[in-house]
């Protein structure tokens, strides 16, 4: 009946085995996976502020197209189709790459994640299930310490009676 209500020192160590892998986790691994995620942010930030900077230099290219349209209007048509034609291609350029490298972060962070994610849970699961085949060795142990014992262990599985 030890192993289905387990006593105040069973309890007791295993609480204590538990904080001592939560502290582990949260001095080791945590601060890492958390780093990896701010340095994913930063790395966003800065695609998204090179876009800002892309749209501000197509403002400037537009007031200065006006500007030569203004002084010719022979020029005017060409130059209006072949600004519009830079212009148009630049922003979907600046937008499909903006676009894909935001995705491709995006995705990449939640990938890497989600596999911390998984391994630390593995690994936290792989410790306790470690931790209790430890605990169930040593209580067998201390409860089946004669050959008598042993011996009643086993007619009692046999009989149904555990």
């Amino acid at each position: 009946m030890e192993l289905v209500n387990p006593g105040i020192g069973l309890f007791f160590w295993m609480l204590l085995v538990f904080a001592i892998v939560l502290f582990i986790l949260k001095k080791f691994v945590w601060p890492p996976i958390l780093q990896s995620l701010k340095d994913r942010e930063h790395h966003i930030e800065e695609a998204l502020h090179q876009a800002d900077v892309t749209r501000e230099e197509m403002k400037k290219l537009k007031l200065d197209n006006e500007a030569l349209l203004k002084e010719a209007k022979e020029e005017r048509e060409a130059i209006m189709n072949e600004a519009r034609k830079i212009r148009e291609k630049m922003l979907d350029d600046a937008r499909t790459k903006a676009n894909a490298e935001a995705d491709r972060i995006v995705e990449s962070a939640r990938v890497q994640i989600e596999n911390e994610r998984k391994a630390a849970l593995v690994d936290i699961k792989n410790q306790i299930a470690e931790f209790s085949i430890e605990v169930a060795e040593k209580i067998l142990r201390e409860k089946l310490q004669t050959p008598q014992d042993h011996e009643q262990y086993i007619q009692r599985v046999i009989d149904g009676k555990h």
